[in-house]
């Protein structure tokens, strides 16, 4: 399949790289109308290639990169900023995931995201709420390849979103390895399952929904081998799994087992997806499951349709980091501070920036000081872990860990991020960052408009008014250790004029 050039700017796109299989969407937005242009899914099996030190192998690696290739090849005449890329559970896991998402960039020709399990479950919802629209409290299922998220929502808010750490792959690889069904697999399979999600029983309890939906790949083969069999209408009960479960049992191993509407990709996991369902269905009192049209790959489309909304008021980035200001008390005002100035110089050093560089940098300087709370000393430590490691609603992994750079590099020597200056486009956006957080140093307005940042290739100039630096020894003394900072990493020089 090929996709004809976008001129109009019509096609969004998103890539769903799960732990069992890659799905492409392709599709347009109208108001609130979504109308598919194609899906294309392929039987990956990522999840299948982490070894016991938790590395993807080169098989698992080639085979994820093949399908993104040829995922790429029908994304041409798409413009960029409508196409999105998202990797669940096994990127998350991966040890040497930063190697296969460098590859996969350069194979797909557009940035991968690794989303948190929580963001995850926000953007199944997402495309759950959207194609399904209700106004009925729900629980809302997906299971994945490694893990299964669980979302309670009621229209389009998500109320509480959670991921766990079982999925059909690893249930599967774990205890029907050998490809034989046994009595004693499928219980030890369900003990585990529930040993994962017993945590939730409070949480997702039965009388905060009126209905439960389950969402992509194990909930719709599950349904549609039941539909084939005649057993249900689609939907998922207590009493059709016990039946798929015997039929297991009845064929004895994986290669022997016929279950109608059942497709080659699903026989290496359907297991351990039964067991999750089973488990599911029997401990959260869930009388029946009906499958859905939403799903993740869906959910990333409306998202990132949102951020792009002209205001940037429903971009849910914004409201996480007020939420994480809010949480650990950081000075508003001067958060503001630090931000107007540090934008000011970065379209200095910039003049046409990135519309997304430059929010990241809003939000670096927005979220710099959250380590106070915990300590004044080396703040910016605690301020980039904090970052580098929390839920934020929205954001990507990859995402927290640029802004945990940039906060942890905000002040103090730079051999500490000699393998992030690297980037280009970080390295400007710290030099603003660590210029505005000088100026701004003495936590009151700053009345020093004169100032200009100038750049030549490596050289760097700011020139501050002369009134305004007789008036300010403390800040030049600290412009000074500034400049011989960068010195000090040969990347450029930052002279005081």
């Amino acid at each position: 399949m090929t996709t004809r050039p976008d001129s109009a700017g019509q096609i969004w796109a998103s890539i769903d790289i799960g732990s069992n299989s890659f799905r492409l969407e392709l599709a347009r937005l109208a108001g609130e109308r979504y109308q598919r242009v194609s899906y294309v899914k392929e039987s990956v099996r990522l999840g299948a290639g982490l070894d016991a030190q938790g590395m993807l192998t080169e098989a698992a690696m080639e085979r994820g990169l093949a399908c993104l290739k040829s995922f790429g090849e029908q994304l041409v005449g798409i413009p960029a900023g409508r196409i999105r890329a998202v990797a669940t559970q096994t990127l998350r896991e991966a040890r040497n995931r930063n190697a296969f998402l460098a590859r996969a960039q350069a194979v797909l020709g557009h940035p991968v995201e690794v989303i948190s399990g929580r963001e995850e479950a926000r953007l199944i919802f997402a495309g759950v709420a959207r194609l399904q629209p209700s106004s009925k409290p729900r629980l809302v299922i997906d299971i994945g390849g490694r893990s299964t998220e669980m979302i309670l929502g009621r229209g389009r808010k998500p109320l509480l979103a959670e991921s766990f750490g079982v999925g059909s792959v690893g249930l599967s690889m774990r205890f029907f390895a050998d490809g034989r069904y046994t009595e004693e697999a499928f219980r030890a399979a369900q003990v585990a399952a529930g040993a994962e999600l017993e945590e939730a029983l409070t949480l997702f309890r039965p009388e905060l929904w009126q209905e439960a939906l389950g969402s992509s790949g194990t909930v719709g083969a599950v349904s549609q081998i039941l539909a084939a069999a005649g057993q249900t209408d689609g939907r998922v009960t207590p009493a059709a799994l016990r039946w798929c479960i015997e039929q297991c049992l009845a064929a004895g191993s994986q290669d022997r087992l016929q279950l109608p509407g059942m497709k080659d990709d699903r026989r290496p996991v359907v297991a351990g997806g039964l067991c999750i369902l089973y488990t599911l269905l029997t401990q959260f009192g869930i009388d029946e499951l009906l499958p859905t049209k939403g799903a993740l790959r869906q959910g990333a489309i409306f998202d990132l349709a949102e951020r792009l909304q002209p205001s940037g008021a429903r971009d849910p980035r914004a409201a996480s980091v007020a939420e994480l200001q809010a949480r650990f008390g950081v000075d508003l005002a001067q958060a503001e501070r630090v931000a107007t100035k540090a934008e000011r110089l970065y379209r200095r050093l910039t003049p046409r920036p990135a519309p997304e560089l430059l929010r990241e940098l809003r939000w670096a300087a927005a979220l710099h000081e959250l380590g106070m709370l915990v300590s004044h000393h080396d703040h910016h430590r605690h301020s980039a872990y904090v970052i580098g490691h929390v839920d934020a609603a929205g954001f990507s992994t990859n995402q927290l860990q640029r802004l945990a750079a940039l906060a942890l590099g905000q002040r103090g020597g730079l051999r500490k991020m000699e393998a992030q200056l690297a980037d280009t486009s970080l390295l400007e956006q710290l030099v603003a960052l660590r210029l505005a957080v000088i100026l701004c140093h003495a936590r009151t307005p700053v009345v020093a408009e004169g100032i200009k940042l100038s750049r030549a290739g490596r050289q760097l100039t700011l020139r501050c008014p002369k009134r305004w630096s007789a008036d300010q020894a403390r800040t030049r003394f600290l412009l000074k250790e500034e400049s011989e900072a960068w010195a000090r990493t040969g990347l450029l020089e930052l002279a005081l004029a």
